[in-house]
C-alpha cells in the first residue's frame, strides 16, 4: 500500500529518507521505480522539474515502514557553500550541523537560496539520505561542494549510481571520487533498467546504517519480494493463458469447396488470435501497473491497445527470427496462420474408428467430436504452429521487458523484435498436446485439475521466468 501526500504528516516512528543530489538526476525517478507507479511527481528534461519537497508512504501489509521525500535538485552548490562559510566564520564554535540548521532557520522568502533551504531543511529532519548519482555526468565541482554540505548534517549518506547501463568506466571513476569522501557503501540503482535485486539491497544498506529499523525493514524486504514473485509468475500465467486459449481454438471448415465461406472462416480465426493477444497485453500492461493510459508516456509499440506490428503483417517471422522458409513449407507463410486438420486428431483415424466399436463411454465421450468427424470426413481450421511461436516469442519478450522495466522510464521500449528469446524444451509436443484438448481452452474444474495440463502449464511458466524474475 503507497499513501502520497505532500505535508509531513505526524509520523516519528517511521524511517524518514530524504532523496537528494543535483538537478535531474533522477530523484523522482527513483522514487516511481520503488512504488511502481507512474503517477508520483513530474518527470522532465529540464533542469529544475522538482520545486517543492514530496512526501510518499510505502508499506507492508498495511503498516507503513518508511517515508520517502523527493526533494528539488541542489542547483546553485557554489553559492549555497559560500553562504554556509560565511555562517560558520561568524559562529565559529558551532558544530557543522548547527550551521545548517541556522541557515534554514533564517532564509528569507524569494531568498535566491530558497530552493537549497527545502532541501537542506529536509535533509535535516531525515534519516538517511539517499544521494542519486547520474554517472554520466563527470565529477564536477558542484558535485563535490554538495556531498560536503551534505556530509555536515551528519546523516548516514547512501550514494546511488543511476543511468548505469552501459557506462562502466564513468561508474568506476565515480567510485574512486567518492572514496575520497570515505564513501564506500554505494548502490547500483538503474531507475530505467530496473531489477528487484538492487531495490532488495537498497533496503538492506538502510538496515546496516538505522539498526533501531532492522526489523521493519527487513518485514519490508519480505513483503516486496513475496510481492514481486507474485506479479511475476501472475505475468507468465497470463502468458501460459493465452497460447493455451489459441493452441486450443478451432473452427469447423466445411468440406464443400466454397472460397469465400473459406475466406471468412480465416478472417474469423485470425481476428479472434488478434483479440486474444490484445487481451493478454492489456492485463499484462496492469499486472505491472502499466496502465492503458500509460502506453503514450512509455512509449511501448502499442496504439489504441493494440501492437502496432501485426502479427499476421508480413516480416513478422522474420522479426522473431523464425524461418521463413521452412514456415511456408509447411503450408504457413506469413500472413496466413492457418493449419487445416483433419478430423479425429487426438486419437488418429484408425484409433477412432476402433473407438467406436470398442470403447467404453467415458472413451466416446471424451473423443466423441473427434470420433463423429473422422467418420463425417469433418476437417477443422486452427492456429499454426508459427503463429502460436510468434505469440509466445513477442509476449515472453514483452513480459521481460515489463519485469525489468523502472516505472520512470522514458527510452522506446522495443519489443517488436525477439530473436533473443527461446520457445520452451520439447515445445512441439507442448503445443500438440493442447490441440488434441480442445475443450481446455476455457478455464475449468475439469482442465485445472487435469495433471497433463498442470505440467503444461507449469512447463511453460518456468521457461517463461527462465533469465528472468531478478
Amino acid at each position: 500500500m503507497i499513501v502520497k501526500n505532500p505535508h509531513r504528516p505526524h509520523t516519528d516512528a517511521l524511517l524518514n529518507i530524504a532523496v537528494v543530489g543535483h538537478t535531474n538526476t533522477g530523484k523522482t525517478s527513483l522514487i516511481r521505480t520503488m512504488l511502481r507507479s507512474t503517477e508520483f511527481g513530474v518527470i522532465e528534461d529540464g533542469a529544475g522539474t522538482t520545486r517543492h519537497v514530496e512526501q510518499a508512504t510505502i508499506s507492508a501489509d498495511n503498516e507503513a515502514i518508511l517515508n520517502l521525500y523527493d526533494t528539488p535538485g541542489l542547483e546553485d552548490s557554489r553559492a549555497l557553500s559560500a553562504h554556509i562559510k560565511k555562517l560558520a566564520a561568524k559562529s565559529k564554535s558551532l558544530p557543522p550541523v548547527q550551521i545548517l540548521e541556522h541557515f534554514v532557520t533564517n532564509v528569507a522568502v524569494n531568498d535566491p537560496l530558497e530552493q537549497e533551504a527545502k532541501v537542506i531543511r529536509q535533509v535535516l529532519r531525515s534519516d538517511i539520505l539517499l544521494y542519486i548519482i547520474d554517472v554520466r555526468e563527470p565529477f564536477l565541482e558542484k558535485y563535490r561542494l554538495e556531498l560536503d554540505i551534505l556530509t555536515q548534517s551528519a546523516k548516514p549518506i547512501i550514494p546511488v549510481f543511476n543511468f548505469i547501463a552501459g557506462h562502466d568506466r564513468e561508474l568506476a571513476k565515480w567510485r574512486e571520487h567518492l572514496a575520497a569522501f570515505h564513501m564506500h557503501a554505494t548502490l547500483e540503482f538503474d531507475t530505467v533498467a530496473f531489477t528487484f535485486e538492487a531495490e532488495k539491497r537498497l533496503y538492506q544498506k538502510m538496515q546496516t546504517l538505522v539498526e533501531s529499523h532492522y526489523d521493519r525493514l527487513q518485514k519490508l524486504i519480505d513483503y516486496r519480494a513475496k510481492l514481486w514473485n507474485q506479479l511475476c509468475l501472475s505475468g507468465a500465467k497470463r502468458v501460459a493463458a493465452l497460447i493455451v486459449n489459441v493452441a486450443c481454438y478451432r473452427e469447423s471448415k466445411s468440406t464443400q469447396n466454397n472460397l469465400i465461406a473459406h475466406s471468412l472462416l480465416e478472417d474469423r480465426l485470425h481476428e479472434f488470435v488478434r483479440k486474444a493477444e490484445q487481451h493478454c497485453l492489456h492485463d499484462l500492461l496492469s499486472i505491472f501497473n502499466f496502465s492503458e493510459k500509460d502506453v503514450a508516456i512509455q512509449k511501448i509499440p502499442v496504439s489504441n491497445g493494440h501492437w502496432q506490428l501485426d502479427i499476421f503483417a508480413p516480416g513478422i517471422l522474420k522479426a522473431y527470427g523464425l524461418d521463413v522458409g521452412s514456415a511456408a513449407a509447411k503450408g504457413a507463410a506469413a500472413g496466413a496462420g492457418i493449419d487445416l486438420m483433419v478430423g479425429g486428431m487426438s486419437l488418429g483415424a484408425a484409433t477412432a474408428l476402433g473407438a467406436i466399436a470398442g470403447a467404453g463411454w467415458s472413451t466416446f465421450k471424451r473423443y466423441g467430436d473427434e470420433i463423429k468427424a473422422t467418420v463425417k470426413g469433418t476437417q477443422w481450421q486452427c492456429a499454426d504452429e508459427t503463429t502460436l511461436q510468434v505469440l509466445y516469442l513477442r509476449q515472453k519478450h514483452l513480459l521481460n521487458k515489463l519485469m525489468h522495466r523502472g516505472h520512470a522510464a522514458q527510452d522506446t521500449l522495443h519489443v517488436d523484435k525477439a530473436e533473443s528469446e527461446k520457445l520452451p524444451d520439447n515445445w512441439s509436443k507442448l503445443t500438440s498436446a493442447l490441440r488434441q484438448n480442445p475443450s481446455w481452452q476455457e478455464p475449468s474444474a475439469v482442465r485445472n485439475n487435469n495433471p497433463q495440463y498442470q505440467e503444461i502449464e507449469a512447463k511453460l511458466v518456468e521457461a517463461l521466468l527462465d533469465e528472468g524474475a531478478n
